[in-house]
């Protein structure tokens, strides 16, 4: 298996010359920018993305896809600002060479969630709308809490809008009670790559393979080429940015320092697959 790895580098320091090490240390080549010197990534200036892109480029890194959190706002949420937002993180993306963007796909009460799905496909027509032409693949996650966070409703998504990939994480389906190999055979045909990170019944996140997820399972049939890294094995700085306060699912591997935490991260997945 020739895989390329990525990484959520934000999870081994905030500051991007630590990031930087960090990748360089563990051998990774390309970079989901999320979170760079305190700041998330989509609330950068675009001189600040043209700084960023040129200090990985000295490193010899590359942006593999813009970790933005949008789509992570809640269904009753003002969209016309965030769309905005977005607009102008295409300019962003660009001026750092990602021509992936993960999104996501709103807060949605989780009784009958299915009655907001016209409003979550107007929404992420919109997004579309706004990137076509950009050159930005956009690559919906599931994730716990939002509309697409099982299986069924992700393959809803990716019907209706086949331009919109899926970035698959088999944790997060894990923390929703969705079977990952039931989710895989549903929507390997629209994986465009992979978040690398596990975890147990509990919904507590644990490096890959110690898990319920299935890893080697969908690391088998992937007919894809890039993992990108995603710890969780500690609550790293900006963590409680980046998801809902119930969200917290460290589990039983902890480390002392969130370096090594994303080392470890690192270690597990190069095990499976070397």
């Amino acid at each position: 298996m020739n895989f390329k790895l990525a990484a959520f580098a934000d999870e081994a320091d905030n500051r991007l010359e630590k990031q930087i090490e960090a990748m360089q240390r563990n051998g990774i080549a390309y970079l989901e920018i999320r979170g760079v010197d305190g700041e998330t990534v989509t609330d950068i200036t675009l001189e600040k993305a043209r700084e960023i892109r040129k200090k990985l480029d000295a490193s010899d890194l590359s942006v593999w896809s813009v970790g933005s959190p949008f789509g992570k706002i809640g269904i009753g949420d003002d969209f016309a600002p965030h769309l905005e937002k977005f607009k102008r993180s295409l300019e962003i993306a660009d001026i750092l060479g990602a021509k992936k963007m993960r999104m996501f796909s709103f807060y949605v009460p989780q009784e009958n969630p299915e009655q907001y799905s016209d409003e979550v496909m107007s929404r992420l027509e919109q997004f579309l709308t706004a990137a076509k032409n950009s050159g930005v693949l956009l690559c919906h996650e599931n994730e716990k809490g939002i509309y697409g966070d099982i299986a069924p409703r992700c393959e809803e998504i990716h019907k209706n809008f086949p331009a919109m990939k899926a970035v698959f994480d088999p944790a997060n389906f894990v923390q929703c009670g969705q079977d990952t190999k039931a989710a895989w055979k549903v929507l390997s045909p629209y994986v465009e790559y992979l978040h690398m990170k596990d975890a147990l019944t509990d919904g507590s996140v644990v490096p890959v393979g110690k898990g319920i997820g299935n890893i080697p399972y969908i690391l088998e049939n992937y007919r894809g080429t890039v993992l990108t890294i995603e710890p969780h094995l500690t609550v790293f700085s900006g963590f409680e940015k980046l998801e809902q306060a119930h969200d917290h699912t460290v589990g039983n591997y902890c480390y002392p320092s969130s370096e090594e935490a994303f080392d470890a991260a690192v270690a597990a997945l190069k095990n499976l697959i070397y």
